[in-house]
């Protein structure tokens, strides 16, 4: 499946346009990986666990978006986005969204 944050696919041409594809994963880290963040936060850093979480939730979204694309016999999901928003300390929403369209 081609993914892309661009309107269009370099070489190929769209035919059919599927409509919207999305997927979304709410992901929290254990109370230990919480500790270990907050002590990263006094001390100041980047906070591993949370990067960690995130890529971690990144990838989720974008296979569950992958998956509903495919369901819909799509070639390809265009103008790729994500979204974020917080849930709670020390929890986070991401979302793929997409346009799944059919190549010529």
């Amino acid at each position: 499946m081609i993914m892309t944050n661009t309107d269009f696919v370099t070489g190929k041409e769209i035919k059919e346009i599927l409509g919207l594809v999305r997927g979304n994963t709410i992901q929290a880290k254990s109370i230990g990986k919480d500790i270990k963040a907050g002590f990263r936060n006094i001390a100041g850093g980047e906070i591993k666990e949370y990067t960690e979480m995130l890529a971690e939730a990144r990838e989720i979204a974008l296979k569950r978006m992958e998956e509903k694309a495919q369901n819909l016999g799509a070639d390809a999901v265009i103008n790729v986005r994500f979204m974020t928003s917080s849930i709670m300390g020390g929890a986070a929403e991401i979302l793929a969204y997409g346009t799944a369209v059919k190549l010529k």
